[in-house]
């Protein structure tokens, strides 16, 4: 019998979803501190289905686009598990990009929301979150120069400090 989408899943129903070992589920728990099953009486693990998201998506940064384990952390830090579970749920890395928001996400109260491929009039219902859009080449382009930039910008100031 198979379960529910909505149900919890031990350890190993996870781990057989994710084809990986458990032990690497117990693994990343000790280097992401946003996955946080559920844990019962004698220590037993129980994965939300947007826990298994959030693997997933971890899953694919770490196995399939190459990702470092502090690359990955990087990219919850500043992006946060939403921005993840779009991964895992098959938005493509290139058209999730964050848009600015009016203050910093507090990580520690959950994820950061994120809408994908919609109008940003669409979305100003959600405006206290923060809001993700696909991008067309040509704005791909010139925030590809504007990164340059202030890459060459972040060079000048470094070198500046060792000056001085």
């Amino acid at each position: 019998m198979e379960k529910s989408p909505d149900a919890f899943r031990t350890i190993s129903e996870a781990a057989d979803e994710l084809d990986l070992p458990q032990h690497v589920l117990r693994f990343w728990e000790t280097r992401f501190s946003t996955i946080k099953p559920l844990k019962r009486g004698g220590g037993r693990r129980y994965y939300r289905p947007e826990d298994v998201l959030l693997l997933k998506g971890i899953r694919h940064l770490l196995y399939d686009q190459g990702f470092t384990i502090k690359g990955v952390q990087r990219i919850l830090k500043d992006q946060g598990s939403r921005y993840v579970v779009a991964i895992a749920n098959g938005t493509p890395l290139e058209n999730l990009v964050p848009l600015p928001s009016d203050s910093e996400p507090d990580l520690d109260e959950g994820p950061q929301a994120y809408v994908e491929g919609r109008d940003v009039a669409e979305t100003h219902q959600f405006a206290s979150e923060p809001v993700i859009q696909a991008l067309d080449d040509e704005d791909r382009e010139k925030l590809g120069a504007v990164l340059r930039e202030l890459l060459d910008c972040k060079r000048i100031l470094e070198r500046a400090r060792e000056g001085s």
